[in-house]
């Protein structure tokens, strides 16, 4: 990836980031306490643990995944650690619609292949033949992004 040319690229701010981390810790946090400062009964009290550790389980992978960046190659879409989250020739379609099931901020890509389900909370999911891109990234960069994808899409492109 190093030696490719970068089209577009796109990170959480660190306050986006702080933010989300600390709504997703904050919930987790409470469902635990709540469990036990006025225990329900077991099988509620067993839930609400079960819950809230999955919330904060879910947190460090947002704080994690959040450290990470995405970026546009001719070739495919990446994060800064080098996962590919799609390849620009397995790209069916852009969707950046008001009412397209897409992230905050962000698009959709429709893809040709069915790719194996990943997540990265709050910087983009992949599951069946849809990627969804965005979450706590700044909506410039991510509409930039898409402009750049259904670029390279289109025939003449």
């Amino acid at each position: 990836m190093p030696d490719q040319e970068i089209i577009a690229t796109m990170q959480a701010s660190m306050a986006r980031r702080i933010f989300a981390y600390g709504a997703v810790f904050l919930l987790g946090a409470l469902l635990v306490l709540l469990a036990f400062v006025q225990p329900p009964e077991l099988g509620w009290q067993l839930f609400l643990i079960a819950l809230g550790a999955a919330a904060l389980v879910v947190a460090e992978r947002l704080r994690r995944a959040t450290l990470l960046g995405l970026v546009l190659t001719p070739d495919a879409l990446c994060d800064t650690s080098g996962t590919v989250l799609a390849r620009i020739e397995d790209i069916a379609s852009v969707d950046r619609g008001a009412f397209a099931f897409k992230p905050s901020n962000g698009f959709i890509l429709r893809l040709k292949t069915t790719a194996p389900r990943a997540w990265a909370p709050g910087l983009w999911w992949r599951f069946g033949k849809r990627v969804g891109v965005g979450g706590v990234t700044p909506s410039g960069p991510g509409r930039f992004m898409a402009e750049q994808i259904a670029m390279r899409l289109r025939p003449d492109g």
